[in-house]
């Protein structure tokens, strides 16, 4: 589990839009059409993705390792937040969701809420670790 979540970390840190104005560190590209958004850079020059993998585990991984119970409550949310992301997905783009009967689909988008509102509550008591 904890591969998948620093892998999608990894992607997500490496697809991330640069800011308009960064440091250009001799990467060479037409800020003009890069405004147009033909090729504007996303990700880093300064790491390759192994690194950032390396970095992010870093960070994940914390300065400390984890209590066998502080570990259960980030292995339980990271579970939570797969789940979660797949009803998300199954209520935003699922053609099935839409066949459904009005009081189902309310449920499902109550449910959607409260697997997240108990995502934010397990990332507080991580953060506290």
């Amino acid at each position: 589990m904890k591969t998948k979540v620093t892998d999608e970390m990894v992607s997500r840190f490496l697809g991330w839009k640069v800011p308009q104005h960064f440091p250009d560190c001799y990467v060479s590209f037409d800020r003009e059409k890069a405004s147009q958004g033909s090729s504007w850079p996303t990700g880093t020059n300064l790491l390759t993705a192994e690194q950032a993998r390396k970095m992010l585990e870093h960070v994940v991984d914390g300065p400390k390792s984890l209590q066998p119970h502080q570990q259960r409550v980030v292995d339980e949310k990271a579970d939570l937040d797969e789940k979660a992301t797949a009803l998300n997905q199954f209520i935003a783009y699922n053609t099935i969701f839409e066949t459904l009967d009005a009081a189902e689909k309310e449920r499902l988008k109550v449910q959607n809420d409260l697997m997240w509102q108990y995502s934010e509550v397990l990332g507080a008591r991580i953060a506290a670790f």
